[in-house]
């Protein structure tokens, strides 16, 4: 992720050592590892929830896809399916309509 090779992580960690010395140098480590593990979680929940829009936004675009075929030329198991929610869409809006 850095290119860091041995030698520069050696020079680190004696710096880190001088500066903080030996008491305070675990608990700095600590507190590092833990806002790196954070910025790695807010990192993968950010690149799933990315995903998961990407996904949604494919499937809204098929979506107008099939309706500018106007529903046309489906397989029969897709019109049979489409046919089943005209229908339940229908009976859905009886007791609404307005008797005449």
């Amino acid at each position: 992720m850095f290119d860091i090779g041995f030698w520069e992580l050696l020079v680190i960690g004696i710096v880190a050592l001088l500066v903080l010395g030996p008491e305070r140098l675990p608990g700095a480590i600590r507190s590092t590892s833990r806002a790196l593990s954070g910025v790695r979680s807010m990192a993968s929940n950010f690149k799933q929830e990315l995903e998961q829009q990407l996904k949604i936004q494919e499937l809204h675009e098929n979506l107008k896809k099939a309706e500018k075929q106007d529903l046309k030329n489906l397989s029969p198991e897709l019109q049979k399916s489409v046919d089943e929610l005209r229908d339940a869409a229908e009976s859905v809006k009886k007791p609404y309509q307005k008797k005449e």
